[in-house]
């Protein structure tokens, strides 16, 4: 009889540690699960860390002044850790894009086109990582692009310089011959033509984006020539431009932002493209989940680009060169633009 108490307390007890250590195994089960659930909700709460990695540096380029503002303000009010990144020549460039993709940026956006060759290279090694570039077009899988109408822009000033000048001859002096600034140049001649068939267009060549003294000198042949008013569209070579314009006389225009304020007297329209919007958008998307790749297109319609006085107010007066009769013209076309009752030839998509 004792021998049987003591087998069942011996039975009881062994159950009753079985018991307590499966219990325990249990707990730590639960304790690493929930430990598992804690990270992945630290997880989804890091901040992403974008890059702005920029062809060349900023310098006194409006265009990429712009484009990191709107970058900075965006990882800023999107709780997003951002980093923008110069270069100096191509193969820095390229060098720049392999370093954010080694540190494992979540996304890494640049701009014009400059990168394109870089980008095409850097992405299809990278299929799984996302880029976007602004300003140009590179068709792959895991790039966003940022495209801009600019033609439809600068039809609104061509329009404008030809019920202003009184020579009919106008001109401008653009960075470079390359196949997207034909977007400029094509787009102010059809305005240009459409309401002064008989001006004349002259057209001059910098040969780079950062170069003032040739843009000054040949903004000062053009002048010689018989031109009342001289484009800019020389990215920092307009402050040459611009310099000619007071010397002589004569009247230009800015681009990206409204220069104007610069020097009323001569400066007295300014070609605008929201570049600053565009990267502030493409971080917010990314941030909020509703990014998507493929090709974003803005242009007059959608507020990506514009004409002071036409399609946005300026601080500065408006110039009697240019007169509000003309301007109030012009507002009629760029209406007629949103509406699709014009349409601006793209010479790229030709």
């Amino acid at each position: 009889m004792k021998k049987a108490i003591a087998l069942a307390v011996s039975l009881f007890l062994m159950v009753a540690i079985v018991a307590a250590c499966g219990s325990n195994k249990n707990d730590a089960g639960n304790a690493v699960n929930n430990g598992a659930a804690t990270n992945n909700t630290g997880d989804k709460a890091e901040k992403k860390k974008i890059a702005l990695v920029l062809p060349e540096k900023i310098g006194v380029n409006k265009f990429f002044v712009l484009m990191d503002e709107g970058f900075k303000k965006a990882g800023e009010e999107f709780g997003a850790e951002v980093k923008t990144i110069e270069s100096t020549d191509p193969a820095g460039f390229e060098q720049n894009l392999r370093a954010t993709v080694a540190e494992d940026y979540d996304l890494i956006i640049t701009a014009t086109f400059q990168a394109e060759d870089a980008l095409k290279k850097v992405a299809t090694e990278n299929p799984d990582k996302p880029f976007a570039i602004i300003d140009t077009v590179v068709d792959l899988p895991n790039v966003r692009s940022v495209n801009f109408r600019e033609h439809e822009a600068s039809y609104l000033m061509g329009a404008l310089a030809g019920l202003a000048t009184k020579t009919n001859i106008v001109g401008a002096v653009v960075a470079m011959d390359a196949p997207l600034l034909s977007k400029y140049t094509s787009g102010f001649e059809q305005g240009l033509k459409s309401t002064n068939p008989d001006a004349q267009f002259l057209i001059n060549y910098v040969g780079s984006f950062t170069d003032p003294v040739k843009g000054k000198e040949l903004a000062l042949l053009q002048q010689t020539k018989g031109a009342d008013f001289i484009a800019g569209m020389a990215a920092v070579g307009d402050n040459g431009v611009f310099e000619a314009a007071k010397e002589k006389g004569f009247y230009t225009s800015g681009q990206d932002t409204d220069r104007t304020d610069e020097d009323p007297e001569h400066i007295v329209l300014s070609q605008l493209k929201g570049t600053d919007a565009v990267a502030y958008e493409t971080v917010k998307s990314f941030v909020e989940g509703t990014f998507a790749y493929g090709v974003a297109d803005y242009g007059l319609k959608e507020d990506g680009v514009g004409l002071t006085f036409v399609t946005k107010d300026s601080a500065t007066t408006l110039s009697p060169f240019i007169g509000q009769d003309n301007v109030d013209k012009v507002k009629a076309i760029a209406d007629d633009i949103k509406s699709g009752k014009i349409v601006v030839v793209n010479p790229l998509a030709q």
